[in-house]
């Protein structure tokens, strides 16, 4: 597929120039101030000493200052620029972002993530450091980095993709490992939709997939604490709750567009000073109700049935 002249292919626009570019710290822009507090955290003196031990393995994204020649706003890599600074080097190589909105990078970058820094162990492991030079540099055991760097073995794709971003412990990649890829994209999405990301939850997750879902559909399932009969329950309490779930997804924009229509009408109706005073001299407890839903924000509050 080719590219185009404004760096896209196939019709879709890189976020990055192809091409990493080496720039002067004094040329960099923050665009939040790192206080003495930030500079003792743990996570601070973490990075510092894996720059310190490896080096800068994923680079900091930066964009170039429209109204300032020779300037760069810095997008994101804060913590790491700071610390280069303090340890007095001059240079850094940097993503040159095409995007100057900090918050639209950050939308569309994996951040540190788990799934993020399996990729710069990789990385690192690619340029020749040692697993225990990492291990060393990030202030962790050996086994660490070895359950690290095979995070996504046996992941496929498409739970990556929608996992990619999100804050998860290692170990709970462990049972998505014993599903086969169609139901580990269902519990990833699952995950998503509920904001949880714990181990316990994709076990439960787990206990409830359908035997013929299993990676190893001839194993029966072992997981501590539940037996045949237990598993069987919630695998028919799951499909359930999936099923309820997805009556829910279907009717989701139809829902908010009715609670839209019904906002706006009653705005209106309650704009009107003689229905207010009919309504609380008659009917307050309608005109309460009234009032409650022009106040509705979400789905998730409460509306009343008449």
């Amino acid at each position: 597929m080719a590219d185009n002249d404004d760096g896209s292919r196939g019709g879709i626009r890189s976020g990055f120039e192809e091409a990493l570019l080496t720039i002067r710290l004094d040329q960099i822009i923050f665009l939040k101030a790192i206080n003495a507090g930030t500079r003792k955290s743990t996570k601070y003196l973490q990075i510092r000493a894996s720059i310190e031990e490896v080096g800068i393995i994923e680079p900091p994204a930066v964009h170039e200052d429209r109204n300032l020649k020779g300037k760069y706003i810095l997008l994101d890599g804060h913590l790491r620029v700071d610390i280069l600074k303090e340890l007095q080097v001059e240079e850094v190589t940097c993503l040159l972002s095409r995007d100057d909105e900090p918050f639209t990078y950050n939308k569309h970058i994996n951040r540190i993530a788990t799934i993020q820094e399996h990729h710069m162990i990789l990385r690192a492991i690619e340029r020749g450091v040692s697993e225990e030079r990492l291990a060393s540099a990030l202030n962790v055991d050996l086994r660490s980095i070895h359950q690290k760097r095979d995070l996504l073995l046996g992941i496929c794709p498409e739970a990556v993709e929608l996992l990619k971003d999100k804050v998860i412990a290692p170990k709970t990649f462990r049972p998505l490992k014993a599903m086969k890829p169609v139901r580990q994209v269902e519990v990833a999405r699952l995950m998503n939709d509920s904001g949880v990301y714990t181990h316990s939850y994709v076990l439960a997750l787990l206990a409830a997939t359908p035997q013929d879902l299993l990676l190893h559909p001839q194993k029966p399932k072992r997981i501590r604490g539940l037996d045949s009969d237990k598993m069987a329950r919630m695998e028919a309490e799951m499909e359930g709750l999936q099923k309820d779930f997805q009556l829910i997804e279907d009717n989701y924009a139809v829902d908010v567009m009715s609670l839209t229509f019904a906002k706006g009408y009653l705005a209106a109706l309650l704009g009107n000073a003689r229905v207010v005073k009919y309504l609380a001299g008659n009917q307050p407890d309608i005109l309460k109700e009234f009032e409650r839903i022009t106040e509705t924000t979400s789905l998730n509050q409460h509306i009343p049935e008449f």
